[in-house]
């Protein structure tokens, strides 16, 4: 058992809109409905959300990691407004081009985690709204949790295709992960 309740979760599409064209500002960043509610939740729960986001604007030249900064101190203060944080932020400034270990759906951005935590990753649950999120979380062991906003958007309705992990859960957002997580956890206790 791992010594704190730990939840990885995916910034772009996750938590808040995504965008083709990236998101390059704090102007352009914006919390997805309900999403800095459902962190909020966790948190009072016992919950320590850790986020771990690809970030190749940076190495495309898009946009400074200042500019990147501003972006999470703007999701924090609005977390903060809530009573919510987020503990910590892990990215990957690379392309894909670069080959590196820490690129999703590499495994090393999780690595990082696991290690700064002290934590054993198997059976932490791993939320994204993305198949590399989903890839990178079951190589660890990390338990596979897809939001259907953002790039998985398209999967309302559907099954998921047979390139996902065996047993992705899904939820329709954030919120909803949130709300299945405090119900098995309230199951558990009993």
């Amino acid at each position: 058992m791992n010594p704190i309740k730990l939840v990885i979760i995916d910034r772009d599409g996750t938590i808040n809109q995504d965008s083709a064209e990236f998101i390059k500002s704090a102007d352009e960043w914006q919390a997805l409905p309900g999403a800095l509610e459902a962190i909020a939740r966790l948190n009072h729960a016992g919950w320590h959300a850790v986020l771990a986001t690809n970030q190749s604007g940076l190495g495309r030249g898009l946009f400074e990691v200042s500019d990147l900064n501003d972006m999470h101190k703007k999701m924090h203060q609005q977390l903060n407004a809530l009573g919510g944080r987020i503990d910590a932020v892990f990215y990957c400034p690379h392309t894909a081009d670069d080959a590196c270990h820490c690129r999703k759906p590499a495994t090393g951005l999780l690595e990082q985690i696991a290690e700064r935590y002290g934590i054993n990753p198997k059976g932490v649950p791993v939320v994204g709204d993305s198949l590399r999120d989903m890839l990178a979380g079951v190589a660890l062991g990390c338990e596979p949790h897809l939001v259907l906003t953002g790039k998985s958007l398209v999967y309302r309705g559907h099954d998921l295709p047979d390139t996902f992990p065996q047993h992705t859960q899904m939820h329709a957002d954030l919120a909803a992960f949130a709300e299945f997580l405090l119900s098995r956890e309230a199951q558990s206790l009993g």
